[in-house]
């Protein structure tokens, strides 16, 4: 069951990256959004496809990280199932270290990945903050760029 995950794999790799979530997956992702995390949802719309379902390199996008002015964005990774997925981040913990690995379990009462909880890898369990989710940016352009 989901919620008795262990979350074994998750792991800090790089405590001393200096990294923030944006240009991490950014790198990671190839979705060529810049500026704050709250706003990749909104910068996305029209450039690449945005759903509610999770897909293996997409950009997962919280709102409310910390404040409710604050977002973050991280990239999936692995699908274990329709509730839970794995992924690879930058600065959760507010140290700008990566993290691989990560579980994120939905808890929205309609499956649809608006509501999720976060592996605290430090304390080797589910955070305790349920976190607002906008969706998943998939890293493929609608159009073509123009040459």
């Amino acid at each position: 069951m989901e919620r008795d995950f262990d979350g074994d794999d998750a792991r800090v790799v790089d405590y001393g990256a200096n990294l923030q979530c944006v240009p991490f997956a950014r790198q990671a992702s190839g979705v060529q959004i810049f500026g704050d995390a709250n706003s990749w949802w909104r910068q996305a719309a029209g450039r690449y496809p945005r759903s509610n379902s999770p897909a293996y390199g997409s950009v997962f996008v919280l709102n409310g990280y910390n404040n409710p002015g604050r977002g973050h964005v991280a990239v999936v990774t692995h699908i274990d199932s329709s509730r839970l997925i794995r992924v690879d981040h930058a600065n959760w913990l507010n140290g700008g270290e990566i993290s691989r690995g990560v579980p994120v379990l939905d808890v929205s009462p309609n499956n649809d990945w608006s509501e999720v909880r976060v592996w605290h890898i430090p304390g080797g369990h589910w955070g305790g903050r349920v976190y607002q989710a906008e969706g998943f940016i998939h890293p493929f352009q609608l159009q073509a760029a123009m040459s």
